[in-house]
């Protein structure tokens, strides 16, 4: 049984202005999204299922996903923030989605295999899908929830053309504990890492950290929790017109009602990912040295 690769593009980035998933990143019209699916075929994944929304399937499939389906099994799962639990309605005024955590649940009806999660904008590298294959396949029997993270770099995630928030981990005996969000993060001309804290205070961050960059890794088991929970967001904070529920939270709560253990998968690879408009220069000339190296 081979794992599937969940690749969230519902999303349009704001910073951004665009839909970055089809964005050109490389010759012949190569996406984030065409990289991603090479480097997950060559490290064993067998299916894609996309997530996205049902009013760009049409681009998207004629973009994306009629060369993507040459090459592994595709399917596609649509995040339509009306599909709710009973008894939930999507409020009038709302205009926005539920998150990551409702994007992989609308994936759920095409999955029964061990699977990763990834943001479909961003280059993740072949060695963290190699080692989320491995993690995925080497699980295969255990009963249970499993669930996994790749932790990147802090410093290898940062971008020089505007301040990004990330998820600082804390491990022990490399199993997650807690993701602490600091916001407006940035590097200064002596190579030290600034961010805002929790609490909003401003304070010099270890480069070195291992930060989470939304690629994840369960089997099956964790669709029977996700509903639950989801539920219980909606009944807390569903009339909220501005609420998301997103998976690092949802696998947050897991952890300290003790449902599970993260396994954090370490990888020295670089992160690429388009924040800013200026960002996909440096990022195309990143990734094209790589895949030509390689």
């Amino acid at each position: 049984m081979k794992p599937t690769l969940v690749l969230l593009a519902a999303g349009m980035g704001s910073r951004y202005g665009a839909l970055k998933q089809m964005e050109t990143m490389g010759p012949n019209g190569l996406t984030m999204i065409d990289y991603a699916v090479a480097d997950a075929c060559r490290a064993g994944f067998e299916k894609v299922v996309f997530v996205i929304r049902k009013d760009f399937e049409y681009a998207f499939r004629r973009q994306v996903g009629e060369r993507i389906s040459k090459l592994v099994s595709v399917e596609y799962a649509f995040q339509d923030p009306h599909d709710l639990p009973t008894p939930h309605k999507f409020p009038d005024e709302r205009t926005k989605p539920w998150g990551t955590a409702h994007a992989v649940r609308a994936a759920s009806a095409y999955i029964n295999e061990p699977f990763a999660v990834a943001n479909a904008d961003d280059f993740y590298g072949i060695d963290s899908y190699k080692k989320m294959a491995a993690y995925l396949n080497a699980n295969l029997e255990r009963k249970g929830i499993t669930a996994s993270m790749v932790g990147y770099i802090l410093g290898k995630t940062l971008s020089m053309h505007g301040t990004v928030n990330r998820g600082l981990c804390e491990l022990a005996d490399d199993k997650l504990r807690n993701v602490k969000e600091f916001t407006n993060i940035s590097e200064d001309s002596s190579g030290v890492v600034y961010g805002d804290g929790p609490g909003g205070q401003r304070v010099v961050l270890n480069k070195e950290a291992i930060v989470s960059m939304n690629f994840w890794g369960f089997n099956t088991a964790i669709f029977e929790p996700l509903e639950i929970h989801f539920e219980a967001f909606l009944r807390a904070r569903g009339t909220e017109l501005l609420s998301e529920y997103y998976l690092p939270d949802f696998v947050d709560t897991l952890i300290k009602e003790k449902s599970i253990q993260c396994s954090v998968i370490k990888t020295e690879s670089q992160w690429f990912g388009i924040t800013y408009p200026k960002d996909k220069v440096s990022v195309v000339e990143s990734i094209n040295k790589l895949t030509n190296s390689g």
